[in-house]
């Protein structure tokens, strides 16, 4: 069920990192978003590809490098208004 896959999507602490990263600079490197997060370009992508089949992200490859950005702007407000209720729990 999608509900279920969003909640699994932004149960992880690292995905809601890249979306956030992503929510800050529409469009990012995979190499850019494992620096960040200090994380391995494999776990980056790991994590990026489960939010891509989601249908929340979409990429586009520019070279050798594949460019990530959000598909669904209102991640945005989601992110925020999860970030809202943790910092009330």
């Amino acid at each position: 069920m999608p509900d279920e896959k969003l909640a699994r999507a932004i149960r992880s602490r690292v995905r809601r990192d890249i979306l956030h990263i992503l929510v800050s600079k529409p469009k990012h490197p995979v190499h850019l978003i494992a620096d960040k997060l200090q994380i391995t370009e494999s776990s980056a992508s790991k994590h990026l590809k489960l939010l891509h089949d989601l249908g929340i992200l979409e990429f586009h490859d520019e070279g050798k490098e594949r460019f990530y950005s959000l598909k669904i702007p209102e991640i945005k407000e989601l992110l925020k208004m999860y970030d809202q209720v943790m910092k009330k729990i």
